[in-house]
């Protein structure tokens, strides 16, 4: 049977040298950056274990026992065929797009966006020489936000029409969020379809950021944007990475997918670089995760909605002005302060005053005033105090 995923005690994580561990003084509960508390999957200790015992830490070679392994994880999980040879490796995901972008639009072209978004989006688009064009999420039910008794499929959803507008306008380019960073939407299929419709209509393509997608709660489908339809294979490429689901950020190494021969062909006018500067760790590790880590996958998605469950009853017992729509997928809960009086961006008094690092709400737009993001991948006693001392800063 597999070990349950657990987070070690405060004192052994803080001689963790990651900037999750290291941003702040010891006295900070670090609930920020998307970094999981809990040990590395046995499964890729040993993989990358057996790579430093055979001294095997050159440059990494061709990936084709990575895109089988994938190909077979993405069959497994989502009945998505993939393959081999269209999964290509790479650094990590915002490499990914920014690379993609490179080749795919012109100097200038607007790149759609829909915020509030992971903070990094703000700074790829520009990276790869376009212009940020903001859509944000339709709102469908902000009284059910701030009450703290919704889901984020009950929340928000893409804005088509207004994506339809922005394109027609001249955007070439869309970046899909799937899951959606920081809110937890999983987008349903005929979103999916819509939108690969609207930019195979308008000449654009869509990225798809879907480096969440293993951590997929129970009982939600996830869709695979190169899945939906031919016209999604034919304008889209989707960049995945086992680094969120397995904890691996700091192994550099994310896929390039793809599903069409134009996309083949954009992704060939790369320079050899992109593909050359993978970390062989990071690819033996991805290996391994995709390959035989479906177990300890599973454990941590059901301690991590323990986790919610647990962040849900905190919430209503402790801090009832704070809203909360739980995510489908990931361990981000995207919290509401609008109500507390703690302004546009809490997380500041939150840290000055209760010594909790949350991620900053503004960071992913206009949207995230009065917002901040917490990181729920940490055990039920740090999340325990964290909230406790929330509600301490709240209170006053």
């Amino acid at each position: 049977m597999t070990q349950r995923p657990a987070a070690p005690p405060l004192d052994v994580l803080r001689r963790r040298t990651s900037a999750k561990w290291r941003s702040y003084p010891d006295d900070v509960l670090p609930l920020f950056i998307a970094e999981m508390d809990y040990q590395l999957a046995p499964i890729v200790v040993d993989a990358l274990t057996a790579q430093i015992a055979a001294s095997d830490l050159g440059y990494a070679a061709e990936p084709e026992v990575l895109g089988r392994s994938f190909a077979d994880f993405a069959h497994r999980h989502w009945g998505w065929t993939v393959a081999p040879d269209d999964v290509r490796p790479t650094t990590d995901v915002s490499v990914v797009l920014v690379e993609a972008l490179r080749v795919l639009i012109e100097p200038g072209d607007g790149v759609i966006i829909t915020p509030p978004i992971y903070p990094p989006f703000f700074d790829i688009v520009p990276e790869a020489g376009g212009t940020v064009v903001q859509v944000p999420l339709r709102v469908l039910d902000d009284a059910a936000l701030r009450a703290g008794r919704a889901s984020a499929a009950d929340v928000w959803r893409l804005d088509l029409d207004g994506i339809a507008t922005a394109l027609a306008a001249g955007a070439r380019a869309i970046l899909l969020c799937h899951p959606h960073n920081p809110v937890g939407l999983v987008h349903p299929r005929a979103d999916l379809e819509a939108l690969a419709d609207l930019a195979a209509e308008h000449g654009a393509v869509v990225l798809s950021d879907e480096i969440h997608a293993p951590l997929v709660h129970r009982g939600v489908e996830f869709v695979p944007f190169l899945s939906v339809s031919e016209t999604a294979r034919e304008v889209g490429i989707a960049a995945h990475s086992a680094s969120k689901a397995f904890n691996l950020a700091g192994a550099k190494c994310a896929l390039t997918v793809v599903g069409s021969n134009p996309m083949r062909s954009a992704v060939d006018r790369q320079p050899e670089e992109v593909t050359y500067r993978t970390s062989i760790l990071g690819r033996t590790a991805a290996e391994a995760a995709y390959a035989e880590g479906d177990e300890w996958l599973a454990a941590t998605v059901d301690v991590v909605e323990e986790s919610f469950d647990l962040l849900e009853r905190l919430l209503a017992q402790r801090l009832p002005t704070v809203g909360f729509a739980r995510p489908a997928a990931s361990y981000l809960a995207w919290l509401d302060f609008r109500r507390t009086g703690l302004g546009d961006d809490p997380a500041g008094p939150i840290l000055a005053d209760g010594r909790v690092a949350l991620h900053r709400g503004p960071a992913f737009g206009a949207e995230g005033n009065g917002f901040a993001r917490l990181n729920a991948a940490c055990s039920p006693e740090v999340l325990t105090e964290a909230i406790d001392r929330i509600a301490r800063v709240v209170g006053g």
